[in-house]
């Protein structure tokens, strides 16, 4: 496993990292902590050492069950990062208050049962929010208590990431990126590598489009997110498939396979394509059955992405994605 620097928290970790939204539900699956077990240990076994989780993620179930992790496993050093702001009801730029926040981050160290946690981040606030000055503060306060070590942001938007970094307590962005969503690489990447900020890359896989193995016959559960937020029903569209049209992504995946055609899987070679920006510090891609991560974990295996096929993949997107999605996000 390599190992890259998470920006300014100065953190040691692996390229190839686990996003915990598929252990928490909401992909069709209802939560099982000896899944959730199974495949949190897998991946440390495997030598992963960053996981990312929300305090939404199974309505704080995903939260113990990476506590629980780092609790049994406390000779190794995991890295732990959470997120909150989305339990507001509603979820709106006025409900985002100091108080609340300091809440949801005492929550979720109860939840997992830590004395501190390595980096809360911003869960997708309204854009307004990043324009509140207090509310990036309140988390300077609660790192001085020893609460938390680091500020970051899971933003949606290119703009809500250049706003978010401005604030120097800011130490990472985590941002949807992928062979279906390049606009992050033209300006916000460049920004946040100036200032020393860690990019934590999430939806690598465009919800599963990008493993190659979806058809137009491909049925999902009425509980996961890719049936029932295909058009932003319940949050982001663009959360859901990276915001493209179902049938037009699985006409571009067919032509990326033509760029491949010596892998049998697109997974590896998708997460292969994310690791060739070196603002990237890590992926996290999710897994719902050990079986996934280990697919993911293939990545390692696959060599540097020729500027050939950097090229083709990228004029695929420019045909096929872009005028779709390039400006909405």
């Amino acid at each position: 496993m390599q190992h890259r620097t998470l920006g300014k928290t100065g953190f040691s970790i692996s390229e190839i990292s686990l996003g915990t939204w598929q252990v928490g539900g909401k992909w069709g699956e209802p939560f099982s902590h000896d899944n959730a077990d199974h495949i949190l240990n897998a991946a440390v076994d495997a030598g992963i050492n960053f996981i990312d989780t929300a305090d939404v993620y199974g309505d704080g179930e995903s939260e113990k069950a990476v506590g629980r992790l780092v609790r049994s496993r406390a000779g190794e050093r995991i890295y732990v990062a959470t997120k909150c702001g989305r339990r507001l009801q509603p979820h709106t730029a006025e409900a985002y208050q100091p108080a609340a926040l300091r809440g949801f981050v005492e929550d979720s160290l109860r939840n997992m049962g830590l004395d501190t946690l390595d980096l809360v981040q911003l869960h997708c606030p309204p854009t307004e929010v990043y324009y509140r000055p207090e509310i990036f503060e309140v988390f300077d306060r609660l790192k001085e208590e020893g609460k938390i070590q680091n500020l970051g942001v899971s933003v949606e938007k290119v703009e809500e990431g250049l706003k978010a970094i401005e604030y120097p307590n800011v130490t990472t962005l985590q941002v949807i990126f992928n062979m279906f969503r390049q606009r992050p690489a033209e300006l916000l990447f460049k920004e946040a590598q100036r200032r020393d900020v860690g990019v934590i890359v999430r939806v690598p896989l465009a919800s599963g489009l990008l493993t190659g193995k979806f058809s137009a016959q491909t049925t999902f559960d009425k509980d996961d997110h890719r049936n029932f937020n295909r058009n932003g029903e319940a949050f982001d569209k663009g959360e859901t498939f990276s915001g493209v049209d179902y049938n037009t992504g699985l006409a571009a995946v067919e032509e990326l396979k033509k760029i491949f055609p010596d892998q049998p899987n697109l997974a590896p070679v998708a997460l292969r394509w994310i690791l060739m920006f070196p603002e990237v510090s890590c992926i996290i891609p999710g897994a719902s059955k050990p079986e996934q991560l280990l697919s993911n974990l293939k990545t390692e295996e696959i060599p540097a992405l020729t500027s050939e096929q950097l090229a083709a993949v990228r004029g695929v997107y420019d045909r096929m994605i872009r005028p779709q999605v390039h400006q909405l996000w």
